[in-house]
């Protein structure tokens, strides 16, 4: 049961993924099909979690292990080739919902955004005002001089 009051049937393959709800009903001994209030997660973010978790329920990796250390694959590229905001509404739910690999994929391919952007550039795709004076900014700078960007 999303916070917009939707209902969501998920799969047993599907549910294995997702430590919070299996937690959940081993803990407070519910039936799988008993609804779960999931205040933190809408509807529409709910829908694009399921259909990555159906799309990755039998990838080899396990909640521990995350997506390792490979690449994105071209059908995650265009999952998460969406607005900003769901992204981000994407990373809050997987970690809500104890999803690590999602987790992980969806902060990969913001890492990804982000490579090579200065921060002049990070802070306009995110619309961030930069309140630094000259003097932090070159304090900063010198600080973090290994960084290439």
């Amino acid at each position: 049961l999303t916070w917009d009051r939707s209902v969501f049937h998920i799969p047993n393959d599907v549910l294995h993924m997702t430590t919070t709800l299996n937690t959940l009903i081993t803990s407070l001994h519910l039936d799988s099909s008993d609804p779960i209030p999931l205040r933190n997660v809408h509807a529409a973010v709910m829908r694009k979690v399921l259909q990555w978790c159906t799309y990755h329920k039998n990838d080899p990796w396990s909640d521990e292990d995350g997506v390792g250390e490979g690449l994105l694959s071209r059908w995650d590229l265009q999952f998460f080739n969406e607005d900003q905001a769901t992204v981000f509404e994407l990373i809050l739910a997987a970690n809500y919902l104890g999803i690590k690999s999602l987790l992980d994929a969806a902060c990969k391919y913001v890492a990804k955004l982000l490579a090579g952007k200065t921060p002049e550039q990070i802070r306009q795709m995110f619309n961030i005002k930069n309140d630094l004076t000259p003097e932090e900014q070159q304090k900063i700078r010198k600080e973090n001089a290994w960084l290439e960007y």
